[in-house]
């Protein structure tokens, strides 16, 4: 589903006019079927990855490929097979949940009918209830995220990329991201969830990616890394991993 191979980005806006490395040589592979987790901590490049990978930001160097197309050649027909969510994104205040979703459910080209019965069908996994028919100003946080879900996968994408897509909601909102993350993947659909919340990897995900200062630390399952690392949970694996690569917060090999 997803093919990544050296993927490298920087910015400007260092220290001294200097460019900031955000990814670096960065590979992985997410197979249909699976959770695949990004795992570290706030500026370690899990986003800027995820934002190049949903043809947002075009990479310096490497390529990268979804559903079989590449990101920057095939911008266009990743874009129609991706979702997106993460902890920040914002809906129409004076649109009620189903305006919300018939608007982009026709902007993805769906005919009326189409996306009404994919309301529906949402409705069943998310528990919608009364925000499709109420005003998305009254929403709380929880109700937000629920909409902002169905609306990434109105068009039921073959890829859907969560970015702490948890932050801030209280336990029953988080539990119902969970839930839906877990439900999601089949034989032709594939999730990347990136968070800096171990448990949550530890619940979710299939295998996972530990990223630190831009770079791919290690790769492997829960079990598979605590094995690595001689550790007894996935925290004391990601500190231990982490020290042992020598990369440190600049992103410089000691």
């Amino acid at each position: 589903m997803i093919e990544v191979q050296g993927l490298r980005k920087t910015f400007e806006g260092g220290k001294g006019g200097k460019k900031v490395l955000a990814v670096d040589d960065l590979g992985f592979a997410v197979a249909s079927g699976e959770v695949y987790g990004l795992l570290g901590p706030n500026g370690a490049g899990k986003t800027t990855t995820l934002r190049v990978l949903a043809t947002l930001l075009k990479p310096d160097a490497g390529t990268a490929k979804v559903a079989g197309f590449d990101v920057v050649e095939d911008a266009e027909a990743v874009r129609s097979r991706i979702g997106v969510v993460n902890g920040g994104m914002g809906l129409y205040d004076r649109l009620t949940g189903r305006e919300i979703l018939r608007y982009f459910g026709r902007l993805y080209g769906m005919d009326a009918a189409a996306v009404d019965a994919r309301i529906e069908r949402l409705d069943d996994l998310l528990s919608l209830g009364d925000t499709l028919d109420r005003r998305a100003g009254g929403f709380s946080t929880g109700m937000k995220q629920k909409v902002v879900i169905a609306r990434a996968v109105i068009h039921d994408p073959p890829v859907i990329f969560f970015d702490e897509a948890t932050s801030g909601l209280d336990v029953v909102a988080r539990r119902a991201v969970i839930d839906f993350v877990r439900a999601y993947p089949s034989e032709a659909r594939a999730v990347v969830y990136s968070t800096h919340v171990m448990s949550e990897v530890e619940e979710l995900c299939d295998r996972c990616c530990i990223i630190y200062s831009g770079r791919k630390i290690a790769e492997g399952t829960v079990a598979e890394l605590s094995s690595r690392a001689e550790a007894s949970s996935l925290e004391e694996a990601f500190f231990k991993l982490v020290s042992r690569s020598g990369v440190t917060a600049e992103g410089v090999a000691a």
